[in-house]
């Protein structure tokens, strides 16, 4: 692997060549903040693929395009004399250290647990006004609902283990069946939603996780089935549901083998 001085080289490097972009290149002189934004999620969200599918080449590369935006950034912020990239590290270091203590200092923990009681608490002490004002407004719903479950469990709102959170998703599941109004009865599906989540998290689960590989899964069957139909002369749209079940069966069979 590089060393320090090779990594600090590389990273300079990578300055000096946004400095080049930014006085050289049409495209990347035209960018802002908020034209930046939505192919920054985007290179997120890839990134986040290839995390799932733990693919070491991709996540490299997806890590090199996620900290060129991160360098834009700070290049726009350093245009605006705002502040500069060093800034941004500085204000990363100092927060790292405050609220890790019981490296930085002498406070003393016994688990990760009261790591992250000791991260929420801190964080009231910096300003927020709220556990819960760290969350960013903009998250997926799956993903903002496990963040609000994980933030209030910092300082103790949380079921004692799993089976009392699957008590909850009964009970929440009944509701939902007893409703008969559909705007209600879609708040109660949503009330479904954030118990699944939270007896997901209670459990050691990721739900967004578990969501996404089974969408993939189904895709992937989805796309065989096409395949497997196309190869018999065989539209699906001319099919029934019990011919394509036929067809979806055969696929689970073979990726079983």
């Amino acid at each position: 692997m590089n060393t320090r001085q090779e990594k600090l080289e590389a990273f300079g490097r990578l300055l000096d060549i946004m400095d080049d972009l930014r006085e050289k290149c049409p495209w990347d002189q035209k960018q802002t903040l908020q034209t930046l934004r939505h192919l920054t999620l985007e290179e997120t969200y890839e990134l986040s693929d290839a995390l799932l599918r733990e693919d070491l080449t991709e996540i490299k590369k997806e890590l090199g395009d996620v900290l060129l935006h991160l360098v834009f950034y700070a290049k726009i912020g350093s245009e605006k004399e705002t502040f500069d990239i060093a800034d941004v590290i500085n204000s990363l270091n100092e927060k790292l250290i405050f609220r890790h203590p019981h490296i930085y200092g002498d406070v003393e923990v016994k688990d990760e647990e009261e790591v992250k009681q000791n991260w929420e608490k801190l964080k009231l002490k910096e300003g927020n006004k709220s556990i819960l004002g760290g969350v960013p407004k903009g998250l997926p719903s799956m993903v903002k609902a496990y963040r609000i479950q994980d933030k209030v469990k910092g300082i103790g709102f949380e079921f004692h283990d799993a089976e009392d959170a699957w008590k909850k998703v009964d009970e929440e599941i009944q509701e939902f069946h007893d409703e008969t109004e559909l705007d209600k009865k879609e708040q109660e599906l949503g009330d479904v939603f954030f118990s699944l989540i939270n007896y997901a998290r209670i459990s050691g689960l990721n739900p967004d996780s578990a969501l996404e590989r089974t969408n993939l899964k189904f895709i992937s069957r989805f796309q065989k089935m096409e395949n497997l139909a196309l190869e018999r002369n065989l539209k699906l749209e001319d099919m029934t549901l019990e011919e394509m079940d036929e067809l979806w069966d055969e696929i689970k069979i073979l990726n079983k083998n």
